[in-house]
């Protein structure tokens, strides 16, 4: 069809354009049907009025009773129909012959028209063919003053004569009609010219067809898309969007959408949909899913105002656990290879010892250290009895000692066999400890001195290990400058980190798989600055106990 190419708004307009025509040509129907018939009325009680008027005149009654009633009627006929205005008026007798005609020659002749009513005493009106022609006409009795009829008196006027009247009024019917189009007119061409803005231009085929694709497209993906107003609402999401956010995927699309106080989403992550501001890759903590949102600003085309915000998320839990796998292996490894290297130093001197011939000095060499690895793992084997956490803790102790920094561990209570996921509290423990060797380490390398800040103290780290009441606490404690922020919010997101250099792609994530790890053990961490950065990571170790149990 010719008009698929047409817009909404062309279409629009074409129609309103035909309805109002087609109103306006009713309209002036309707008026000058409603104007023939309301003229053609009153002239009919016009002319009604004259003919009783005639009727009931002294010397009309008069002439009807003389001998020759046409000399002396038609005199006074043709006066009144000068003065009233009329096109004829007919005087006859009872058997319609008449008296009196505007064309003398017609006189004696019988009037046509009905004489029915008249002759039994009723007036009546009518429109019919006459010798002038079609003409709207009233015919009365005249009645002597006991009531007995004499003759008849017709008064009218021809339809030619009305249809003038009727025709002064077509300018008026046609100038309301026309004013009707113009103004349908206009309201269609300033409603065309908005849906033309709000739809670019496009026909609703075109419009019908891009819904689709988006819709294909908003399901398809498997990255979650929200689309979130000015009034904080959610208009639009996809199903992926849904699983991310807990949200029902019918919700909102049978009714009122969703607003972002009535979804249970972290707090952090509802103040960056709120805020409309640009985010990129920031990273979020929602329940035990950690997610990458990254938000922008939606523009219309050619305005600079807002629409919203849209905000696209990506589901890092996995990835994050299996990086938190990563380096749960790379801090044992590291840890090795610290240990193995501080060993194999510690063998080269008693090697070198014997060779030298100093065999005593060897052996209390190798007990001192011996020694001193046994009351260190003695210590975590009778309180904790977790040889991963030992293990872990020997290694970063070697790690720390390379680096020039000193680690404190102390350690109360006895872990449960069996309580926690393993992987998970090493990635949780090795981070903390990783961050606070680094923070206290650099800082140390930035000032030139093995002091941290000035202080006169050496870099320190603090590790505590606390099982009491149901639960394990871990502090992790430094003396270096301390966190930049304690909101892990905003410590948590990619590109904000306490450290002054981090591997390529690392900025920040140490924070996010902590936090992953503490809530897959379902526990809590807080962070505050105290003569340096503390870490204080809370972990249940009943609802571990008991979910092991239901497994």
């Amino acid at each position: 069809m010719f008009w698929r190419g047409w817009s909404i708004a062309r279409r629009l307009f074409i129609a309103n354009l035909l309805f109002a025509l087609l109103i306006a040509a009713g309209m002036a129907t309707f008026m000058v049907s409603d104007a023939h018939n309301r003229i053609y009325e009153q002239t009919s009680l016009r002319m009604l009025s004259v003919a009783a008027s005639l009727a009931d005149a002294p010397s009309v009654i008069a002439g009807a009773s003389t001998a020759n009633p046409s000399a002396a009627l038609q005199p006074y006929a043709e006066a009144v129909m000068g003065n009233a205005g009329v096109d004829f008026v007919t005087m006859m007798n009872i058997d319609g012959i008449r008296w009196t005609h505007p064309s003398p020659e017609q006189i004696g002749d019988h009037y046509i028209g009905s004489i029915t009513q008249a002759r039994a005493g009723q007036p009546y009106t009518e429109t019919t063919l006459g010798t002038l022609g079609p003409s709207v006409r009233a015919i009365v009795p005249i009645k002597d003053s006991s009531g007995k009829v004499l003759g008849m008196v017709s008064a009218g006027v021809t339809v030619k004569n009305v249809e003038v009247l009727i025709a002064a009024r077509l300018p008026v019917a046609l100038g309301l009609a026309a004013a009707l189009m113009l103004a349908g007119s206009l309201t269609a061409w300033a409603l065309g010219r908005y849906l033309k803005r709000v739809t670019f231009g496009w026909g609703p085929a075109e419009l019908g067809q891009l819904f689709a694709y988006y819709e294909s497209v908003l399901h398809s993906v498997r990255e979650g898309l929200v689309l979130v107003d000015q009034r904080g609402s959610i208009v639009l999401y996809n199903d992926h969007a849904a699983l991310l956010l807990g949200m029902n995927p019918t919700q909102g699309k049978a009714g009122a959408p969703p607003s972002l106080a009535s979804l249970k989403l972290p707090e952090s992550l509802t103040e960056l949909l709120r805020s409309g501001r640009t985010a990129t890759d920031e990273v979020h903590l929602a329940g035990d899913r950690l997610l990458v949102v990254s938000q922008r600003p939606a523009q219309l085309p050619g305005s600079a105002e807002s629409a919203g915000t849209v905000a696209t998320f990506r589901d890092h839990t996995e990835l994050t656990a299996l990086a938190g796998n990563l380096s749960s292996t790379q801090t044992l490894v590291e840890a090795l290879r610290s240990q193995t290297h501080e060993h194999a130093n510690r063998l080269h001197a008693i090697i070198s010892l014997i060779e030298l011939g100093r065999p005593n000095e060897a052996l209390a060499f190798a007990n001192s250290e011996h020694s001193s690895n046994v009351a260190l793992g003695g210590e975590f084997v009778n309180t904790l009895d977790e040889p991963f956490l030992e293990a872990l803790l020997l290694g970063k102790r070697a790690q720390a000692d390379e680096r020039g920094v000193i680690l404190e561990l102390t350690a109360s209570g006895s872990l449960p066999p069996d309580t926690l996921d393993l992987r998970e509290l090493v990635t949780l423990l090795g981070n903390l400890v990783d961050n606070a060797i680094d923070a206290v380490a650099e800082d140390a390398a930035t000032t030139g001195t093995e002091n941290t800040a000035g202080s006169g103290e050496s870099p320190t780290v603090w590790v505590d290990l606390l099982v009491a009441d149901g639960t394990l606490t871990l502090t992790v404690a430094d003396n270096g400058p301390g966190l930049p922020t304690t909101d892990l919010d905003v410590l948590g997101r990619i590109g904000t980190t306490g450290k002054t250099s981090v591997s390529p792609g690392g900025r920040g994530f140490g924070i996010a798989l902590i936090r992953r790890a503490t809530a897959a053990l379902g526990g809590t961490i807080t962070a505050e600055n105290d003569g340096g950065a503390v870490m204080t990571a809370v972990v249940p170790l009943e609802t571990h106990a008991e979910t092991r149990g239901q497994q």
